[in-house]
């Protein structure tokens, strides 16, 4: 246990020198501004000097805000006035690219977007709502991180027009993606919180990759204008963070109604009335009833020693006090639902046929100065390397229901009603199972097999991706140790719509109860 959470005396200087910042945590930032061990200036500071040790090897961060210290000295400020501040005040984080700050262009890691790589720049008049809440929050935002173009994979960054992003905890494996650079700048101390997006894996992804905890919210509980989008019908903003804890926080921060996202209405009332870190006990897996994974959720196997992993996380669980229901989908028809999408051989992107017309409306938001405002704007100056064509990043998309009459007619809401009976037909399912067998949540490996080798052409072979996506669940994912080449293994909870409150306090009491994660040894 180190000084900073014994309690033993130090003098600030001591606690400065000493600082990890690689493990340090939202309560540990509290208590070095409580005690004055250290200012939000200095911290910021102490994170910038991370970033630029760091940052060339892993290539998280893409754009720094030159602001940041700044925002951090207005914070302490406050703090010697005696102004009552919120948990996250003075806390450094990063923003995933594609969510919209007002001084920085919205890339969405592709030159053509980008106009020191030829493209043109994207510059929103306003914040994305989680960026304005996170300002409003005082947490100070170092700066944006890397993804790859149009965030269309959940296993790498490589095509961004920045490069590549490197696993910081297994630099030889793929990171994660899409939010692949949030998850390399949270992992390798150079912030302490992250936001990250997702579609399909790319919060649930990076966050196990990189050994960290993630939070894929129910859709519509955080919101998501202001984030160039890949389907208004899955995409989901939440954190990434180093503890469960941390990551409830900022949730705190995310979640709630805008009228700029109308779907965030049907959180209104599911949010816990304390706050996300209300129900966290040490004691939470006591008597919970966890569903686990089997061939009535996915017909694909466990590799061996992902089997063996997760076969001592059910004894770790058992131990803490859980009862373990033994693949509670067969006989469900859960995993015929599951359809991937031609030629992708593992990745069902149903939902994701709005895509020209969710573009559009993003566009429309940017302002009047925008230098691209509708979809056809957007088509003309991406032509030479169309996302859309043959060869293009999202190519398997014209294999979609309804997709090319959403491209012919982007202006035009999009008929969805296929996905729309997918959709009821996954939460139906979900429910029945549920009641049937008085389950608390489903708690699977996040991923069948461990991080395939960068730069081999292999995608992350996840067990989630696709289900809670469109079924739009939530899910949490927690370090549960590593495999004998040192890739992470992960645990995700999945739970009912809304249940983000009590999926935090399973993974609050797994972590708790086994401490696997071990911050990473970084290399300039």
């Amino acid at each position: 246990m180190s000084n900073l959470e014994s309690g033993i005396k130090t003098t600030a200087a001591e606690v400065a020198a000493a600082l990890d910042l690689g493990a340090l945590t939202v309560a540990q930032v509290q208590d070095g501004f409580r005690t004055g061990a250290f200012t939000a200036e200095s911290l910021a500071a102490d994170c910038m000097k991370q970033i630029e040790a760091f940052n060339t090897r892993y290539n998280a961060i893409i754009f720094i805000n030159e602001e940041a210290i700044e925002d951090a000295r207005a914070i302490d400020r406050r703090r010697l006035a005696g102004e009552l501040l919120g948990p996250l005040a003075g806390v450094p984080v990063v923003v995933k690219d594609p969510m919209d700050m007002v001084g920085f262009p919205t890339t969405a890691g592709w030159s053509l977007l980008y106009s020191k790589t030829g493209g043109v720049d994207l510059m929103p008049a306003t914040d994305s709502p989680v960026v304005a809440r996170m300002r409003a929050a005082g947490a100070v935002i170092l700066g944006k991180t890397n993804v790859p173009v149009l965030s269309h994979t959940g296993t790498h960054a490589d095509d961004s027009w920045a490069g590549p992003t490197l696993n910081v905890v297994v630099p030889d494996r793929v990171p994660g993606g899409s939010s692949a650079g949030t998850a390399a700048a949270v992992s390798a101390g150079m912030a302490v919180l992250g936001l990250a997006e997702e579609t399909g894996g790319s919060i649930q992804n990076p966050a196990s990759a990189q050994d960290l905890v993630g939070i894929k919210p129910t859709i519509g509980l955080v919101p998501n204008a202001g984030v160039m989008p890949l389907s208004g019908n899955r995409d989901v903003v939440g954190p990434i963070a180093r503890c469960v804890r941390d990551a409830a926080l900022c949730l705190d921060v995310l979640a709630g109604y805008t009228a700029e996202d109308p779907k965030t209405l049907a959180g209104v009332g599911k949010k816990p009335r304390l706050g996300y870190t209300s129900k966290l006990s040490a004691h939470a897996l006591k008597g919970a009833r966890l569903g686990l994974f089997g061939k009535g959720w996915r017909d694909q196997p466990l590799a061996p020693e992902t089997e063996r992993l997760y076969e001592r996380a059910q004894r770790e669980l058992t131990e803490l006090g859980a009862v373990l229901v033994n693949d509670p989908f067969h006989g469900s028809g859960f995993a015929a639902l599951r359809k991937p999408t031609a030629p992708l051989p593992n990745f069902d992107a149903r939902g994701m046929e709005s895509v020209p017309y969710d573009l559009h409306k993003y566009l429309q938001r940017l302002g009047p100065d925008a230098a691209l405002k509708s979809f056809s704007e957007f088509a003309a100056a991406t032509a030479k390397q169309s996302a859309f064509d043959r060869g293009g990043v999202l190519d398997f998309m014209h294999t979609l229901p309804q997709f090319v009459a959403s491209l012919q007619s982007p202006t035009v809401p999009p008929d969805l009603s296929e996905f729309i009976a997918l959709k009821e037909a996954y939460l139906r399912i979900i429910e029945e199972v549920f009641e049937r067998h008085q389950l608390d949540a489903l708690v699977f490996p996040q991923m069948r097999e461990e991080l395939p080798l960068a730069g081999r052409g292999h995608t992350i072979q996840e067990t989630t991706v696709g289900e809670i996506n469109i079924a739009g669940v939530p899910g949490v994912t927690v370090p549960a140790g590593y495999y004998g080449s040192g890739s992470p293994f992960g645990l995700i909870f999945v739970g009912k719509l809304w249940s983000e409150a009590e999926l935090l306090a399973l993974a609050h009491s797994y972590e708790t109860g086994t401490q696997h994660r071990r911050s990473p040894s970084l290399r300039a």
